[in-house]
Parts: C-alpha cells; structure tokens; sequence
C-alpha cells in the first residue's frame, strides 16, 4: 500500500527517487507524513463545521418559515376566494392599508358591486389597532380577507402576487399624520418611502403588471399660497416631513412609470372624515373631547386668522378612488421589461369648499347637543398649513368625480356612528 507521501507525491522512475537508507530523510518524511495528516485533518473539521453551519441556516430559515403568520394552504384558499370576481370584466384588487380609514371604505365598495379584493394590512400601533380590527371584522363579514403583513415585506408581496394575478392595486397604506412625523420621522422613511418602492418592485416584475393607484396628499402643496390647489401648481415647498414623503413618492411612482411601463395613479386626498375615521383627526378628538366634558385646543394663523380645511366626505374619496381604478388603463411592462408608455395620472380628490375650524366645531356641538370648551391658541411650527383648497376640474373631467355631501350632512353621519360605536346610544360610554 503506497504511503501518504506516495500519493501526494508519486515517484517517477528514473527523475525522483527518495533513499530510504539514509536516516535523516526517514525523520524528514515521518515528520512531513504527520503533518499532512494534520493538515488533512484541519480540512476535513472546517468543512464539517461549514456543513453544521449551513444546515443550522436552512434549519433556521425553514423554522422563521413555517413559524410565520402567513403561509399554508389553508390561507392560500382564502386570499384565492376574496379575490374572486362576481361580475363582468371585474377587477381583482390588492388594497394596501386595507383595515385602515380609506381602505376599509374602498375594499367594501369593490366587493360590494363584485371585484376580487385581497387586504393587507400590518395593524400598528399609531392609533388604537382595536379600530382596525373591528374594519377587519367588518371586511371579513362581507368575504374580504385581510393578511396580516407589512408592505416592506418583499418575500410575502412576492407570495400574493403568485398566488393571483391581481389586475390592480389600490396602494393605501401610510404613515400618516403631519405632527408625529416630528416625534418618529423614520416610520415616514420607512412606510411611504421604502413601503411604497418594495411594493412598485413587485408590481414591476408581475406578469401581468397591475395598474397602480395609490393616495398622495394634498400636503404636496405645502407652502403654496395660490387657491384653489390645482395639480400642476409647484409642490417642491413641502411644510412637514409627511408632506415630503408624498412628494418624494409621486416623483418615485413617475420614476417607474417612465422605466417600467406601470400604470400609475396618484390621488392627492383633502381632509377625508367620516364614519370609522382616522382618531388622529381634528373632527374626532373635538368629539371624544367634547363628550367627555375636556377641553378641545383650537389653533388660528397669523394675523388670527381661522384656519381652513377642504374637508371631503370618505364617501365621496371611495367614488374618486374607484373611478381611478375604472379608467386607469393597463401597464405596459412585462417581467419588468417596458412595451410602451403607460397612462400616468395624479388628481386632487377634495369638496372644494373650504369651512373654517370653529365653524367645524359648532357643527359638532349643534349635533352632539354639548357645548365645546375652548382652548384658542396661534398655531405652532409642527407642519400645518393654515388652509387646504382643492380645484378638482381635472378629476371632473377626467373621472366623472363629483362630490355630494358637505360638511353638515357628513358631520351628522359621523355623530351618528360614533355615538353608536362608542355606546353612547346606550347610555354608557365605551372609552
């Protein structure tokens, strides 16, 4: 049997030959013998431990894996029966946001005249999640199934979009509101920016690529002081951080129409109330403050000025929304790759008739028979504007939008759910 200094270095007679008589060539290749041994050795345990390693990883991939909240056939099943279409030429639909504001609204009018709708929602913690989870409720009622997930989630976009080929997206999901920015301005960076790019990644590699809307804000006019706000008005004077975010995204979304061929939608929403609101909102805490007998602070501009919002009715957003929807015309890209130009469209939704903040309160005090006590203060540096105005001739014209409820009728409605949602139809309140 030749040795190991036989097979790594074989003899060839007549060139190299080792005398085995001589002493000190035995030590040198006993010595030279032990340490290719040792060498051998050394190998063989750093490939063992690569080996451990590797599998601990897959080990720890397919545990994250089969431990997550989403995956299964089971759940596989349920987003492939929301997305059913019950109508002619329907839609399916990914709603982002879903168990939010906006979102519960528009999911509910898709599904209630027959589009496949499939929700996404990460339920955090910025208002109360117990208003989510009874939007969620109230969705799965009417068969819309909402996965509880994260827009950043690139691995579970991927997932949705193999299990069905969405024909669009409704794109709702934010962070919002333009004082916290001032407290957690990475949740902006985070949400409306990376959220927004992870989720037009997986709208550009579909096959077929959905159509896209999505809600900006009327916040992109910022600082502008021409009124009405008309859509090709400047937005590069952005007054808070949330403001900037939805700039950034509507030059993000052309960025990809222009690349990719998505066909992209931006909505430039104007104050949205009503039922199920947002509790961060002005007309929501008034009416918890109100009730409860606390003082609601009310803030002026300069000069004393009273500030002014566009205040839209979440019914009348929800008809916007879904006209973008209807006429948003299809992408043009396939596996990421452009065919052609594809439709880009941005719209201001809003009620164009601006009410003032104490105007909004004795509407609320005439409907909660309570009087206000208030708190009359100028307003600070924290990114508010102090007036919102939509021109909407566009949307009009583009979309068939018309708004149809003002602020005294809207306000009614809110009362009316609120009291009933909070139990004060009951005689106890639920707070």
């Amino acid at each position: 049997m030749p040795s190991l200094e036989e097979e790594l270095f074989p003899s060839t007679p007549g060139k190299f030959k080792i005398d085995r008589g001589h002493t000190m060539n035995r030590q040198f290749n006993r010595c030279f013998a032990s340490t290719s041994t040792m060498f051998l050795w050394a190998l063989f345990l750093i490939a063992l431990t690569a080996s451990y390693l590797s599998f601990q990883s897959f080990v720890d991939s397919g545990s994250r894996y089969f431990t997550a909240s989403w995956g299964g056939i089971q759940w596989e099943k349920q987003i492939r029966s929301s997305a059913q279409i019950h109508r002619s030429k329907g839609m399916s639909v990914l709603v982002t946001g879903a168990a939010g504001f906006v979102g519960s609204h528009v999911s509910l009018a898709l599904k209630k005249r027959g589009d496949g709708v499939v929700g996404i929602d990460n339920f955090n913690s910025y208002y109360d999640p117990s208003l989510k989870k009874a939007r969620k409720s109230l969705l799965n009622s009417r068969g819309i199934f909402i996965v509880e997930g994260d827009i950043n989630d690139a691995r579970l976009l991927a997932k949705l979009f193999d299990i069905v080929a969405f024909t669009h997206v409704m794109h709702l999901a934010a962070q919002a509101g333009v004082r916290y920015a001032m407290e957690n301005p990475h949740s902006y960076v985070h949400s409306n920016i990376g959220g927004l790019v992870t989720l037009l990644e997986a709208c550009k590699t579909a096959n077929p690529q959905p159509a896209v809307v999505w809600a900006s804000s009327s916040s992109v006019y910022g600082l502008n002081e021409k009124v009405p706000f008309s859509e090709s008005d400047r937005t590069d004077q952005p007054a808070s951080l949330y403001a900037a975010t939805k700039k950034a995204g509507e030059e993000i979304t052309h960025t990809y129409n222009h690349i990719y061929g998505l066909s992209i939608t931006g909505l430039r929403f104007f104050t949205v109330y009503g039922p199920f609101g947002r509790p961060d909102m002005a007309y929501f805490f008034f009416t918890r403050n109100i009730l409860q007998g606390k003082p609601i602070t009310i803030f002026r501009g300069k000069n004393r000025v009273d500030l002014a919002r566009d205040f839209t009715y979440i019914d009348d957003i929800v008809k916007g929304c879904v006209a973008s929807l209807d006429t948003s015309g299809k992408s043009t890209g396939s596996g990421g790759k452009k065919r052609g130009p594809a439709p880009y469209r941005i719209f201001n939704l809003g009620n164009t008739s601006p009410v003032t903040v104490p105007t909004l309160v004795h509407i609320l005090e005439r409907h909660l028979k309570v009087k206000a006590k208030r708190n009359v203060v100028d307003m600070p540096g924290n990114g508010d504007v102090p007036f919102t105005h939509a021109n909407i001739s566009l949307a009009q014209r583009e979309l068939g939008y018309k708004p149809t409820t003002d602020l005294e009728t809207g306000l009614k409605k809110f009362v009316k759910w609120y009291l009933t949602y909070y139990g004060y139809n009951r005689g106890k309140a639920v707070h």
